[in-house]
């Protein structure tokens, strides 16, 4: 959290268009790793313990402010204000919209809505270099530099202005010091700038890098925050951009996970899009994506080509190649699978999916809300729903539990050391007795007794020398 004197408040610019983006969707609303740019960039700002986070609308306003769902909002801890700004005439133009719900007395951070991978750390330093009194504008050098605002310094290094692209000369074209767009300044000294800016200038709009000559006409000293990762500062224009960041991203968290000691098969395809936890010896094959919250135990084995979502994987388990695991939010909806366990190839758990220790679950069987304790399987063509399965249950190919009666779903108990034929249908709601046994192909509607064969399938009959149907010829 930032450690200062004064309150912080932020400003995030998120009304354009993005034309380049050639999409009916917000340029903001477009997703890196899983969430929106602008979530990022909220996100940020809750890291740094913002007052308030003030979001500049304009294009598509409405969807990009319904698009910051209200329980992030309040997990945050901020308060959180929309202003607009219709229509877009220049970034000076966007933060003046801010200016009636910003307070005096805090420090005004401006960030991007299309500019996702800001660092905490580099922005707590950016405010401690604005100290409350100062500039601060957050710098790089680029070797193309094209496009981008300059860092005029005079000849002592102290900066003097900012020059946009399009009105640069040929020799302020030649700086590499670019600003990224994201400046620290204190609300009393911001607010009389803004009200100063005008459009006098190679584009028409208001520019809100004016307010560097004002400071430095009035002696407020104006400082650089210099960095060297691109990443940082890098915004989105379009779709080429957006795919060419989410792979600097998303290696760039692989490696950070190889340095914990996590063996991936091949970083270049390994994709997170939420939190991700992982113990030693932690293996993950090749084009695995992990979103919401995943906790992978000690020793966990990932096969290729799975997806897992809100999940708690036990030490040692194995989920093989191509396995779903889409788990919801909260203790009840999280999938959880315990240690030794063995999943899949192509199985899927779906919400609420919860396995003891050394269960297998084999080729295409999906569990959902349903509980299933140490050592029982269903290898191969199962479906188990809402249903309690004790230990060692052996769980035949092909069979369901039918827990849906057109309005309710119900519950099916399959109590310990039970052994399920295959092709069976249970008809929840229906208990089935410890140590029992239910023949294939049999369909139950009624609680078996403890230990218990019960077999319920018509009789068959062989009907001798029957004769098969024959077309008729037209």
């Amino acid at each position: 959290m930032v450690q200062s004197q004064q309150a912080v408040d932020v400003v995030i610019m998120a009304a354009g268009k993005g034309t380049r983006m050639k999409s009916k969707l917000p340029k903001v609303l477009h997703r890196l790793a899983g969430r929106a740019l602008l979530q990022h960039v909220v996100d940020t700002a809750a890291g740094l313990d913002a007052r308030r986070v003030v979001v500049i609308t304009g294009h598509g306003a409405m969807e990009v402010e319904a698009g910051l769902a209200q329980p992030a909002r309040a997990r945050a801890g901020f308060g959180m204000e929309f202003v607009r700004q219709e229509p877009q005439l220049g970034t000076g133009h966007a933060v003046q919209q801010a200016v009636p719900v910003l307070p005096d007395d805090g420090v005004v951070v401006v960030l991007s809505g299309d500019v996702p991978l800001t660092q905490v750390d580099t922005l707590q330093a950016l405010i401690s270099a604005c100290g409350g009194n100062k500039l601060a504008l957050l710098t790089i050098e680029f070797a193309d530099p094209t496009g981008y605002g300059r860092i005029e310094r005079t000849g002592s290094g102290a900066v003097q202005a900012i020059v946009e692209h399009k009105d640069a000369s040929d020799a302020q074209r030649q700086i590499k010091e670019i600003y990224s767009g994201i400046m620290a300044v204190p609300a009393r000294l911001l607010k009389p700038w803004l009200a100063r800016l005008d459009n006098k200038n190679a584009q028409g709009e208001y520019y809100l890098t004016d307010v560097v000559k004002f400071a430095v006409a009035e002696g407020v000293p104006v400082v650089a925050h210099k960095i060297s990762d691109a990443l940082q500062v890098a915004g989105i224009n379009s779709p080429v951009q957006l795919a060419e960041l989410e792979r600097a991203h998303q290696l760039r968290q692989a490696q950070a996970f190889m340095e914990q000691g996590v063996r991936l098969a091949d970083p270049a395809r390994f994709d997170v899009r939420g939190q991700l936890q992982c113990a030693q010896d932690v293996e993950i094959d090749v084009n695995c994506i992990f979103s919401g919250s995943v906790q992978l135990g000690e020793g966990v084995r990932i096969g290729a080509n799975c997806v897992i979502s809100n999940a708690r994987i036990g030490a040692g388990a194995v989920i093989h190649p191509y396995t779903h695991i889409e788990g919801g939010h909260g203790d009840k909806e999280m999938v959880e699978v315990g240690p030794g366990a063995l999943v899949g190839p192509f199985a899927r758990l779906r919400p609420g999916a919860k396995l003891g220790q050394e269960v297998h679950i084999g080729n295409f069987v999906e569990v959902k809300n349903a509980t299933m304790a140490a050592g029982a399987k269903a290898n191969h063509l199962a479906y188990v729903g809402d249903a309690s399965l004790g230990e060692r249950v052996n769980y035949g190919a092909g069979s369901i539990t039918a827990n849906y009666d057109g309005a309710n779903k119900h519950q099916t108990v399959i109590e310990a050391d039970v052994h399920i034929g295959s092709n069976c249908v249970l008809v929840a709601p229906v208990t089935i007795g410890a140590g029992g046994t239910v023949g294939g192909g049999s369909t139950i509607t009624k609680d078996t007794a403890p230990g218990a064969l019960t077999v319920a399938r018509a009789t068959q009959v062989s009907v001798a020398n029957w004769t098969r149907p024959v077309k008729q010829k037209k």
